[in-house]
């Protein structure tokens, strides 16, 4: 499956006094483009919860920083789902300036898992986003 890519502009909330993009942005430029892969797909926290009783929750994450991000700058982040097993899947993740070409800043591995709302407990991915992940 292609990596799916969402920009990102550096606004000031996300940098330090010198402009530079904070560790701890990053996680969440990684956050937006997990969202969105899944809402590109039908698919977003509120039809888990909603129509599935279910969660998607982030379980660990994993970053390498390359260079820096700074302000006003517009950045390509990636969301490439590289394995899922049971309740759990991982993705790649890449943070490129200007666009998916541009000079690679930092990436990523995150696995999130799909949980239970009633039980909070770890289910399989339900059949419905298993068949949506071919659209």
């Amino acid at each position: 499956m292609a990596a799916y890519w969402h920009e990102v502009r550096v606004y000031l909330e996300d940098t330090d006094a010198q402009g530079v993009v904070y560790n701890a942005s990053y996680f969440r430029f990684m956050e937006r483009a997990r969202t969105d892969w899944l809402r590109v797909r039908g698919f977003d926290h509120s039809t888990f919860a909603d129509t599935l009783g279910l969660a998607v929750v982030l379980a660990s994450i994993e970053a390498k920083f390359i260079g820096p991000g700074r302000l006003g700058e517009v950045l390509a982040v990636s969301a490439d789902l590289t394995e899922l097993k049971g309740a759990r899947a991982w993705f790649s993740q890449e943070i490129r300036r200007e666009s998916s070409a541009g000079e690679l800043i930092a990436e990523g591995r995150a696995e999130i898992a799909c949980i239970d709302l009633a039980g909070k407990r770890a289910r399989r991915w339900p059949r419905t986003f298993l068949e949506g992940l071919n659209g």
